[in-house]
């Protein structure tokens, strides 16, 4: 798929084969054109960003039901993998992802944490999601379904995802 940002673009693959819920999913968001206009709302240099699930007032958009975590799938959270984010149960993720910015290993499935499910992976652009992790941020409201919380990292300037949309191979 590619991912057109107000930063440029960035082109990514889907690994059905180790998470085909996950991949899936995300593949159908795409096509309901779900992620058109939202923004990067958590930015963190040296180690990801995150994004998928607000617009640029900061509001949180509907999702649908949760999907099973597949992290058992045992790929790691290295530079350049797409994985789902998701809240401290498991089986919460809904359409938010993340790319690592730098490999990320302590957030991989081990016996004694469920960890984040890769999904995918950055073929073209890893320079695009650099530049995006150097982004000034700051503390900013959300609105969500469950309040006002003050999200930190947030870009102060907002990065937006133009569109993502499937790409042939």
């Amino acid at each position: 798929v590619e991912l057109t940002t107000t930063r440029g673009v960035v082109t990514l693959e889907l690994d059905g084969d180790a998470a085909p819920v996950t991949a899936g999913n995300f593949a159908d968001l795409v096509k309901r054109g779900v992620y058109d206009g939202t923004v990067f709302h958590r930015v963190i240099s040296n180690f990801m960003i995150q994004g998928g699930g607000f617009t640029s007032a900061l509001e949180e958009k509907p999702t649908r039901a949760p999907i099973a975590n597949e992290s058992r799938n045992k790929v790691h959270n290295t530079r350049g993998t797409l994985a789902r984010a998701r809240t401290n149960d498991p089986n919460s993720a809904t359409a938010q992802f993340f790319i690592n910015q730098r490999s990320n290993l302590r957030l991989d499935w081990t016996p004694s944490s469920e960890g984040y499910t890769v999904f995918g992976e950055v073929i073209e652009g890893m320079q695009v999601v650099d530049i995006i992790s150097l982004s000034d941020t700051g503390p900013a409201p959300a609105k969500t379904a469950g309040g006002v919380p003050t999200f930190q990292d947030v870009p102060v300037k907002p990065i937006s995802i133009l569109s993502i949309s499937r790409i042939a191979p």
